[in-house]
């Protein structure tokens, strides 16, 4: 058992880089340690309960609303905490990882809020973990700057306002094995959030604002609770006044769209509202009940807009839900990015208008974008639909009356399986898992900003097709044998288009991955769990 910097029982594997010891600090390590000692147990608990529940779920058992938990949706008295400084007006957030570039890029974006991502948009490169927390410190010194290889200088705008920063660690069940604490790898989660509350935490109160977050994945009300005991056990142990912390939990996973209420009861002197993290939840739509046959089966992913039944019904609920109990509702991802083809510009702008507008006018308090190109169209659609007002909690939206078996009902969603469908699955996958190996988690494919959940949504939809006898629109059935033949094809076609560059890529690798975890005879929850074992 070793000594880092003092922190009895911790041991760092990762090697040290330049300013690394002004984010890997004793106070930040013995916070690790403590929320390691008194969470990790409770945290394996929870991912073998999402383990149960798959086998129920597999062995004919559904999704509803909670018997057990009924008073707390009954009981119309309690609300969660007032909107924190900085997070009373998030009418646009933008989106992105926390490399020097992005995050000059994403503070300067004129967005309210910024979701500065450690998760999907990230790659956990061990680097990557330890200067995301570096460059948001050095963000709130506003001493941060970075020039490319090409010479072009980045740094943060003069006098202006930055946006809220608020941090998405990553989910519960991806580990820091640079990281262990008497000898067992630590939590991801764990360690992202102790990380950037230890080195960010009194510098954002200090401006006025608060250490803010984002937590993905959960799939119970029984996560938020450990992460609510998180926050308490470091506001604490740091000498932060309980509920200066605050989160909005993203509902994308199938589960968790049964328990909002009780999410947000769970947190609620920590919670700032939810998010409809839209390509995560179409992810867990099909993990969730993978082997269930055609009920279940989703046509190409591509074709599953917001406006189909059962996402209709998510989304409505999440808005009653949240304004109900005086929680913020924050809006999907939009994907696309600005392109130089004017065609291409025309219709990711037309795309981008609808759907914010879809949303505004459903009640979301605001919304995502990928890209700092896109914040203005975004916060135009928002403008005109609150006009003065910060948000819309009162917009109750008391019509919605959502049943499990809307939020249920797959088997509507109009559209087809199809070969085009089958390759795009197969070419952007690959393509983002191959990136995400070298280190960048937010990538421009096919002029959308792709994250995890693309990678994600991609093969489970592969491995569902081949596993559930799936034929395509032109009567072809999904087999390994035309799985494997398309990647052939697609893989060809990525070495064309790539060029020269293609060579110095981890293209095997990610070819290997994403065709090991597609036609697999058993499903693996995650693809990032193997990737990260890929990774040095």
């Amino acid at each position: 058992m070793s000594t880092i910097a003092g922190v009895d029982g911790l041991e760092i594997t990762g090697p040290m880089g330049d300013r690394f010891d002004e984010v890997l600090t004793p106070r930040a390590l013995e916070l690790v340690v403590l929320l390691h000692r008194e969470l990790n147990g409770r945290r394996l608990e929870r991912l073998a309960a999402r383990q149960e529940r798959v086998r129920a779920l597999a062995d004919g058992a559904s999704l509803d609303f909670l018997e057990e938990t009924r008073s707390i949706r009954e009981d119309d008295s309690w609300r969660v905490a007032d909107p924190a400084p900085g997070l009373v007006d998030r009418r646009v957030e933008m989106t992105g990882p926390t490399d020097r570039k992005m995050t000059i890029n994403a503070l300067n974006s004129g967005a309210r809020c910024w979701l500065a991502d450690q998760e999907d948009a990230n790659s956990p490169l061990w680097e990557n973990v330890v200067n995301g927390p570096l460059n948001l410190m050095d963000s709130l010194d506003r001493t941060i700057d970075f020039t490319s290889p090409q010479g072009k200088k980045y740094e943060l705008r003069p006098d202006d306002e930055l946006p809220t920063i608020i941090v998405r660690p990553r989910g519960w069940h991806l580990p820091e094995k640079h990281i262990t604490v008497d000898g067992e790898q630590t939590s991801g989660s764990l360690v992202d959030f102790a990380l950037y509350l230890a080195a960010c935490g009194q510098k954002q109160i200090d401006k006025g604002r608060g250490p803010y977050f984002y937590l993905p994945k959960m799939e119970s009300h029984l996560e938020a609770r450990l992460w609510n005991d998180a926050f308490n056990l470091a506001q604490d142990h740091l000498g932060i006044p309980r509920g200066t912390i605050r989160a909005t939990c993203l509902i994308e996973t199938y589960p968790a769209a049964f328990e909002m209420e009780e999410i947000l009861y769970e947190l609620r002197e920590h919670s700032a509202g939810l998010n409809a993290g839209r390509w995560d939840y179409m992810f867990s739509v099909i993990k969730t009940f993978r082997t269930r046959g055609e009920e279940f089966t989703l046509p190409d992913r591509n074709s599953v807009g917001m406006t189909v039944p059962f996402m209709r019904a998510y989304t409505e609920l999440l808005v009653r839900t949240c304004h109900k109990r005086g929680a913020h509702a924050i809006g999907g991802m939009s994907a696309f990015i600005p392109s130089k083809d004017p065609e291409v510009n025309e219709f990711a702008f037309k795309k981008i208008t609808e759907d914010k507008t879809r949303e505004a006018n459903d009640g979301f308090d605001g919304s995502w974008v990928a890209h700092p190109g896109m914040v203005q169209a975004a916060m135009d659609v928002f403008d005109k639909v609150l006009g003065d007002k910060p948000n819309q909690l009162d917009n109750l939206r008391e019509d919605v009356q959502v049943t499990a078996a809307q939020l249920l009902d797959v088997k509507s969603t109009p559209g087809e399986a199809t070969e085009a469908g089958l390759r795009a699955n197969i070419s952007v996958g690959i393509q983002y898992v191959e990136s995400w190996l070298r280190g960048s988690g937010a990538v421009g494919i096919n002029n959308l900003m792709e994250d995890a959940a693309t990678a994600e949504i991609s093969r489970s939809q592969v491995w569902q097709w081949l596993h559930n006898g799936v034929r395509l629109s032109n009567g072809e059935p999904v087999t390994r044998e035309l799985v494997e033949r398309l990647t052939d094809e697609e893989m060809q076609s990525i070495a064309e288009s790539r060029g020269d560059s293609f060579a110095s890529g981890r293209w095997d690798d990610a070819r290997a991955l994403f065709l090991e975890m597609a036609v697999a005879d058993e499903y693996s929850d995650f693809l990032t769990l193997p990737a990260y074992e890929r990774m040095p």
